[in-house]
């Protein structure tokens, strides 16, 4: 695919010798008449790169890089600054509103063509290790890493509410040691690869993977009612799967606990994980140890804040005793009250 490159400078002859020395290397090249057009430009097409004069008419190149580096597809896009005896308080200050290098009038061949293709084959490789994190890490956590200053700490820890879902397979261990390893992989990595794609449906993120399980959190106002869903959704899934999944690979059991968690960094400079920790995030585990093949438990916190919805059934409620907590917990096991037609996630 072509690269596209918008050229903005008053000066025609400025932005006649820049195409001469960059149309031989094959890129779509836009020069507009004034910043108001290319900024225009810039909404209506994808842009690669941007070289910009510092005077523009009706906007100038310092308001038109903060404009763009407001725009999400353009957070990380090249912008260079076509200079000519620019002081060095303004480079300073176009700097701080984004500009990644300057291109020095009268321009060089070499320098133009080398200065472009260094910045673009930057964000090509920016581009594929965010593309290869996004399959290893959540969206908070990778959120979290962005909006970091590279000079500045990581966030420090927040305390959220939050709906926690955990999921696991009864009998696993049994299950791995009269089965290939190899095949033992390849049934679990499309189970759980299953589960994931549901908890994104759902509006939630996968926290971290557990072996043979998931740890999903969701936020939000609805994040009770979501997680519930998705817990429902996952175990109907499971048993539709028949061609892929043996007897043993579809005895899920979901637990899920709502209440208040906090969600940081933990570990070492070294090497951390953004995660939420905290009871609420435990006892949710423990209820998922409490569910047996395909069941749903749920806390009382989970049922109280959906006893009223007519999609969801809570039943057999019981106390029960869970490692690490003083009192008795009362748990329900959630199932479907009746066949909704339409269900949005």
């Amino acid at each position: 695919m072509k690269r596209t490159i918008l050229i903005a400078d008053n000066d025609s002859k400025a932005r006649t010798a820049l195409r001469q020395i960059l149309e031989p290397e094959g890129y779509d090249l836009l020069s507009p008449e004034s910043g108001e057009q290319a900024f225009a430009l810039a909404r209506e097409r994808h842009i690669d790169a941007f070289l910009l004069a510092v005077e523009l008419s009706k906007l100038n190149g310092m308001a038109l890089c903060r404009r763009l580096r407001e725009m999400e597809q353009y957070r990380n896009t090249p912008i260079l600054f076509l200079t000519d005896r620019t002081p060095d308080i303004l480079l300073r200050e176009a700097l701080k509103v984004g500009v990644n290098d300057f291109i020095q009038k009268p321009f060089t061949p070499v320098f133009v063509q080398a200065r472009v293709k260094i910045h673009l084959e930057y964000v090509d490789r920016l581009d594929r290790v965010r593309n290869i994190l996004k399959q290893y890490l959540s969206k908070p956590t990778l959120d979290a890493i962005e909006g970091t200053p590279s000079a500045g700490p990581m966030p420090g820890p927040e305390e959220r509410e939050l709906a926690i879902c955990f999921t696991d397979i009864r009998g696993f261990t049994a299950f791995s040691e009269g089965t290939a390893p190899v095949r033992l992989f390849s049934l679990v990595s499309e189970l759980l690869a299953d589960q994931v794609n549901i908890v994104h449906d759902y509006g939630g993120y996968v926290d971290k993977f557990g072996g043979d399980g998931v740890m999903a959190v969701f936020d939000g106002p609805d994040m009770v009612l979501q997680s519930c869903l998705c817990a429902l959704k996952i175990l109907e899934s499971v048993h539709e799967q028949n061609s892929l999944y043996t007897e043993e690979i579809r005895r899920v059991g979901i637990g899920i606990h709502t209440g208040r968690a906090v969600v940081g960094n933990i570990g070492s400079p070294e090497h951390l994980d953004y995660s939420a920790i905290g009871s609420t995030v435990n006892l949710a585990a423990r209820l998922c140890g409490q569910a047996g093949p395909t069941s749903i438990v749920v806390s009382k916190a989970v049922r109280d804040a959906l006893a009223d919805d007519l999609r969801l059934s809570f039943h057999t409620e019981r106390q029960v005793d869970i490692r690490g907590f003083r009192e008795p917990v009362t748990v329900y096991t959630l199932g479907r009250r009746c066949v909704v037609s339409k269900e949005t996630p």
